[in-house]
């Protein structure tokens, strides 16, 4: 049979990302087959423990049989004691009509929560507009029963994405119970939000709204209420003024504000920095009116901004809280956010609208959501695709950290598959693609991501990252002032760092490494590589940048944990190492320009910058770091092989060990102890030439401007023609 040829060219191939690119070859076969014999053959590929790659390609294979066995084979996955299974049957289940007695199963899934509940719901959602009193009556039954908050909530949020009587009776029953527990309150008036042109929805959610009445017993189901009135219509919207565009942008695994207060703490890495110098350079712009850029925030300031929306028409750059109704949790395990994400963005775009453009970056589950709301509106997006997470798979399968036999273990927790095809989704919904430099870029492309970029090169832009390099000036100004007695907090403040170090430490230069605590950042490593070595350790004190030490996210804990294991094996370097965390951004400029420059008897100068990520894609701090002047050590692949020059500017090193971090350091160290004036202004003149965010800002307006030209024509289009095809 044709099917078993296709599975065994599978099996034989000879790359994990290969495999995973071709699953579609499958399925197509497989749905030409059909059949009893078709499931039966891929029943056995899914069960083969041996190849659990193949085993995941089967059944979406399996998900393109229209056959009553595929159902059933789908249905038992859905119980199946491998997770990796479970999901991806919910998942192919989404493509598929009904089957009634697999609902209580994906209920099932919904009450378990996480991925999996995540994708059980969408599938849930998806059979709701076939079967919604079905399925209404399902999640109803399952709430009898249900007493733990959480798993109530999901339930009732996923009750909220099904129409009908049965559903909205339930919703409006629960939202008006002040004696049901509060994150399922909140959950039903969210989904009243959904159900435009109910009467009484709008009553019972007004009722709530107005503080004080006996509906609202809590303020979270009151700024849940104040929220839901926006999405009912019954909120002002924004006037817009001027010519100009209104451009969006998102990232919501961040708290972001204008002072970057907690950049560096859990997910506020270098895009949090990145969005808000970018967004306000766009503003700055005459093509431009205004920049919204979304992130997470707390119900009630988002609220009280847009239910004020006519007043926030005149600001040039606004940081718009997008509510995801739940604690903060890492990008990687955000996805049970993807309702709440889509309501919020939706009601920001909408309330705040119009938006001409809306720009996406990264397969998470805020490009997502965001992706499916812009669909629905009628809004271009823009996409900056980067080859992630394509490009680790093909790290660690030529490692041999992934295979064939542990990719669906694997892909439980990080979720390869699901962001592969996340990524496809949201180039080809694009208008337009934004590409980062990078060396053989189009080889990169070709190879993971099997695009072409020559095929159609109207459709792709490489625009580099930029910094605002002003802050770094006004830095390093700062620096040398104080070396006149100027006062500079911020400067104070690392000498206090240092002065708590033993005395023989003090006067050291620094190695300083900013970004997230996270494994792929790479600081447990940067760690290791400076503390045991002898030199090394004798000859700098290392300080890193980042984390919430006080209250550390579970990949946080992670980092500090392998760190500490670091010490317990030498415990020397303990006397010359200095955790800092977080710190605005505007302090961890002046802590670079000290590490250049020195600071007083504490800090030595001609310090160095070191970058452990195991993947950079173009990398903010360290083009900071090198406008500062610093000698930099990065990784050898990515963004940065493209703007740092090897041996004079920096040094680039495989990031993916101790010992190619440790040659990176010791390298640029003495680089650095030549203190050559060229150098300095080789680093920052290339800074300063092509990587200001002012360029990067000018590069994009052109795209945004040709997205809405072209969106707007072919608006004229339709409408001269009828709407006709």
């Amino acid at each position: 049979m044709e099917l078993t040829a296709a599975l065994d060219r599978l099996r034989r191939t000879p790359f994990l990302l290969d495999v995973v690119r071709s699953a579609d070859d499958l399925a197509l076969v497989a749905s030409r087959e059909g059949g009893r014999q078709a499931v039966g053959i891929l029943r056995r590929a899914i069960h083969d423990d041996e190849n659990q790659l193949v085993a995941i390609a089967a059944v979406h294979a399996l998900g393109r049989v229209f056959d009553d066995e595929a159902d059933d084979v789908l249905s038992e996955l859905l119980s199946n004691e491998h997770a990796f299974l479970r999901e991806h049957a919910a998942w192919a289940f989404g493509g598929r009509l009904p089957r009634m007695d697999a609902v209580s199963r994906l209920v099932g899934c919904v009450v378990q929560a996480g991925f999996t509940g995540m994708l059980a719901q969408r599938t849930l959602q998806q059979w709701g507009a076939s079967a919604p009193d079905h399925i209404a009556l399902a999640l109803e039954s399952a709430l009898i029963s249900e007493s733990e908050p959480g798993a109530r909530s999901r339930l009732v949020e996923t009750l909220g994405l099904v129409s009908g009587r049965v559903a909205g009776r339930a919703l409006r029953e629960i939202a008006a119970n002040v004696g049901e527990q509060q994150d399922a309150r909140v959950a039903a008036i969210a989904g009243l939000g959904d159900r435009r042109g109910d009467e009484r929805a709008l009553r019972l959610v007004r009722e709530i709204a107005a503080a004080g009445s006996e509906a609202a017993d809590s303020q979270a189901t009151i700024d849940a209420a104040r929220l839901a009135l926006v999405d009912l219509g019954d909120a002002p919207a924004a006037i817009r003024f001027g010519d100009g565009l209104t451009v969006a942008q998102l990232f919501l695994h961040a708290d972001i504000d204008r002072g970057l207060t907690r950049a560096g703490a859990g997910d506020n890495g270098g895009v949090a920095t990145l969005l808000v110098r970018l967004g306000d350079a766009l503003a700055s712009l005459d093509g431009i009116d205004r920049v919204l850029t979304l992130s997470r925030g707390d119900a009630g300031v988002a609220a009280d901004t847009l239910l004020a929306a006519e007043q926030l028409v005149l600001a040039d750059h606004e940081f718009v809280p997008v509510p995801l109704l739940s604690e903060p949790s890492p990008q990687a395990r955000s996805w049970h956010t993807r309702v709440a994400a889509e309501r919020g963005i939706r009601r920001a775009l909408v309330a705040l609208g119009p938006v001409d453009v809306l720009h996406l970056r990264m397969a998470d589950v805020g490009s997502m959501a965001a992706s499916s709301v812009a669909r629905e509106l009628g809004i271009p997006v823009v996409f900056t695709l980067a080859p992630d997470p394509h490009g680790v798979i093909r790290a660690l399968d030529v490692a041999g950290a992934l295979t064939v036999a542990n990719f669906g273990d694997v892909d439980e927790r990080e979720h390869y598959w699901f962001r592969h095809r996340l990524v496809q989704r949201l180039a080809a919904d694009a208008e337009h693609t934004v590409l980062f430099p990078r060396p053989a870029l189009r080889d990169e492309l070709q190879e993971l991501l099997g695009i072409d970029i020559d095929s159609s090169p109207e459709q792709y832009t490489v625009v580099p990252e930029g910094i605002d390099l002003a802050t770094i000036d006004d830095a390093i100004l700062d620096v040398e002032a104080r070396a006149d007695g100027a006062v500079i907090d911020a400067l104070d403040d690392l000498d206090a760092l240092i002065s708590a170090l033993p005395e023989h430490r003090r006067g050291l230069p620094l190695a300083l490494s900013v970004g997230r605590l996270h494994r792929v950042k790479g600081m447990a490593t940067v760690v290791e590589a400076w503390a045991s070595d002898a030199t090394l350790l004798a000859t700098c004190n290392l300080v890193i940048v980042g984390g919430d030490l006080a209250a550390p996210s579970p990949d946080e804990q992670s980092q500090l944990d392998a760190i500490d294991g670091v010490l317990r094996d030498h415990p020397r370097a303990a006397e010359g190492l200095v955790l800092a965390g977080h710190r605005p951004n505007d302090v961890v400029s002046r802590w670079l320009a000290a590490t250049r420059l020195g600071s007083g008897a504490l800090v030595g100068a001609n310090g160095i910058y070191v970058c452990g990520s195991l993947k950079e894609e173009f990398g903010i701090a360290i083009l900071e770091a090198l406008a500062a002047g610093l000698v930099v050590v990065t990784p050898d692949a990515g963004g940065p092989a493209t703007y740092v020059d090897d041996g004079v500017t920096g040094v680039l090193v495989d990031t993916g060990s101790a010992s190619g971090v440790r040659r990176g350091m010791a390298d640029a160290l003495l680089i650095a102890a030549r203190d050559e004036p060229e150098r300095v202004a080789a680093a920052r003149g290339i800074v300063r030439e092509r990587f200001t965010v002012q360029a990067m800002a000018t590069a994009l307006e052109r795209v945004y401007a040709t997205v809405a030209e072209n969106r707007r024509l072919d608006s004229m289009t339709l409408s001269s023609t009828g709407g006709a095809s």
